[in-house]
């Protein structure tokens, strides 16, 4: 049986239509994504896009034409960058947790001494809080970066590294189980997200 992709490529220009349609995919994907800091709905459309991208690319092609090899990176790198946060808001919101956001990124959690027993409602909600996981919207950014990167260049054992590195970096801030349950679940989507975008070029290509 004669596949989607062989029939493309029987036509004039083929390779080209292929290869085009590939890029189209991967930039409305990168589109909505940006698009998702206004409506949470555009970060599932970029996540159906960017899977919709996996299986296209999935289906082989020749070489690619000139100059597209180099689009397409740098196009599933910025889709591994823009993408993250916004998967990473939406699956945190799915997850719950009422922790409000703090002035630098993170979230506050109550200090540690606040003994809730001893003090009223009214006075729990103005315990004093400290913030944790500062500037994490930027660690996410570098985090993706570096991780589709790797893998575009050929490389993803440095994903071990980066994903060690971030660990211990984080290690003195996860005494409080929200900031433990917010780290795992924003690691694991950042990760997964910037994996996923990378491997548009990855299969394409192989």
């Amino acid at each position: 049986m004669t596949s989607p992709t062989a029939l493309i490529e029987a036509l004039p220009l083929g390779t080209w239509l292929y290869w085009s349609l590939l890029l189209a995919i991967t930039t409305a994907s990168l589109v909505f994504a940006a698009l998702a800091a206004s409506k949470r709905l555009f970060a599932w459309v970029a996540a159906g896009l960017l899977v919709l991208a996996i299986v296209f690319a999935s289906l082989g092609s020749s070489h690619p034409p000139f100059g597209v090899t180099a689009l397409l990176a740098l196009l599933c790198i910025a889709l591994a960058i823009v993408g993250g946060s916004p998967a990473v808001i939406v699956t945190l919101g799915l997850a719950g947790g009422e922790n409000p956001a703090g002035r630098h990124g993170g979230i506050l959690v109550r200090a540690s001494g606040v003994d809730t027993a001893a003090i009223d409602t009214a006075a729990i909600e103005t315990a004093a809080k400290r913030e944790v996981l500062r500037g994490g919207s930027t660690i996410g950014i570098l985090e993706r970066l570096a991780v589709a990167a790797a893998i575009v260049a050929g490389h993803p054992e440095a994903i071990a590294l980066i994903v060690a590195l971030k660990g211990v970096g984080r290690f003195t801030e996860l005494d409080a189980a929200e900031a433990r349950e917010r780290f795992i679940i924003g690691s694991l989507v950042s990760l997964v997200w910037g994996c996923a975008s990378a491997a548009v070029f990855v299969i394409a290509l192989n």
